[in-house]
């Protein structure tokens, strides 16, 4: 009988080690399909450098959002859209943020040692709605209340517990339809002294100021306050609003107070509709207007010219509608600060984000996606279809 257990033990031990080992074979074939998909679809950013990608015309950012600080979304969208051949991966000032964008870069550069894109970090000199979280008490909300909240919320911030701080970014749709006005906007500032300290490592590139641009004095202080950590900078990019016939104006004031300890590339990024790109085709209107603005616009300061806010999987053609989109040739080793093309690029944020939450909240949560691999090839597959949409490379399944 003792044999016999013994002999049954055995069984199960083989049968376990068989069904373990077919499950890392298929792990295996998956991350391969991965690997060769973006082989065989000729992602340019295998090879091509963030900066030349901006001389090209053809440059992609991702926005992970300056406020949205859930950790596992955000490392899992960076290994998906590196892999998809972003340039930049935009985040939130915050070292656990950027430790997950790191992570996520890393593991897609396992998977492919396809180059690192820049990785940049959000702050701001005022209030800005980019820089704030949507606050309640659940316990104040009435037992009857259909929680509008909650079901308008685009990053899942909002349950009946109230709102999860790191996932709300601040987007601002949930003030407007909570019947009893019990939601408020917590703002914040970036503060200048612990942003130098993410400038000065090695895995950080590039810093982004979101600036309303009324005022000059704020700007300044903070530039200023950053002393020299901004010499670790590949680039630095300002977010401004469309402010009418005073945007070049305001962009001189602003390029006057940068020029001075300028040390690398410089970029304007044009939020044209903030946080609304997850909406539908009118919302990059405003963005592609603004830009449109800007490229024809006369005696313009140094620096290249970005879309954002309201971009999605319409904008590329509404670019082209007008002309907007051209990727001339350049030198690899090119070094001039304007763009050779009048717009330099695209970020994607809410939209980017969305494609791939569909599929992301088929896992687990706290789950790295390359242990779902399978699900991990059908998020590129979607990163990939926006990002190729500017870089001009075909999805080769």
């Amino acid at each position: 009988m003792a044999g016999l257990m013994f002999n049954n033990t055995r069984l199960h031990c083989k049968l376990d080690a068989s069904v373990n080992n077919n499950n890392k074979n298929n792990k295996k074939k998956s991350i391969e399909k991965v690997r060769d998909l973006v082989v065989r679809s000729k992602v340019p950013s295998i090879v091509t450098s963030p900066q030349i990608s901006l001389h090209k015309g053809n440059w992609v950012k991702l926005i992970c959002g300056a406020s949205f600080e859930d950790v596992v979304d955000i490392r899992n969208l960076s290994l998906v859209y590196t892999l998809a051949g972003v340039d930049c991966i935009d985040c939130a000032a915050d070292l656990a943020v950027v430790n997950a964008v790191n992570e996520g870069i890393n593991a897609a550069t396992a998977i492919l040692p396809i180059r690192r894109p820049w990785l940049m970090i959000s702050v701001n000199d005022h209030d800005d709605l980019h820089f704030r979280k949507a606050e309640f008490d659940p316990d104040d909300c009435p037992m009857d209340c259909s929680r509008p909240c909650q079901n308008i919320c685009p990053a899942n911030a909002i349950s009946n517990q109230g709102v999860t701080t790191e996932r709300c970014y601040g987007c601002g749709r949930c003030f407007p339809v909570c019947p009893y006005d019990k939601i408020k906007a917590i703002s914040y500032i970036r503060d200048a002294a612990a942003t130098s300290k993410l400038l000065e490592r090695d895995d950080v590139d590039a810093l982004e100021i979101h600036t309303n641009g009324r005022q000059t004095g704020p700007f300044k202080e903070l530039w200023n306050g950053l002393g020299d950590s901004i010499n670790h900078l590949s680039l630095v990019a300002v977010s401004l609003p469309n402010v009418g016939d005073s945007t070049v104006s305001m962009m001189h004031k602003l390029y006057s107070i940068l020029e001075h300890n300028l040390c690398c590339l410089n970029l304007w990024q044009l939020d044209g509709r903030p946080m609304s790109g997850d909406i539908g085709r009118g919302a990059t209107r405003e963005s592609i207007a603004f830009a449109h603005r800007l490229a024809f616009a006369n005696e313009k300061p140094p620096g290249f010219l970005q879309l954002a806010g309201g971009t999605n999987a319409h904008t590329v053609d509404g670019l082209r509608k007008l002309n907007l989109f051209q990727m001339p040739t350049v030198l690899e080793n090119s070094t001039a600060s304007n763009s050779n093309s009048l717009i330099g690029g695209i970020a994607y944020g809410g939209y980017a984000r969305k494609i791939v939450r569909r599929i992301l909240s088929g896992m687990q949560s706290e789950v790295e996606i390359e242990s779902c691999p399978d699900l991990l090839l059908m998020a590129v597959i979607q990163a990939m279809t926006l990002v190729g949409g500017v870089k001009s490379y075909n999805i080769s399944c």
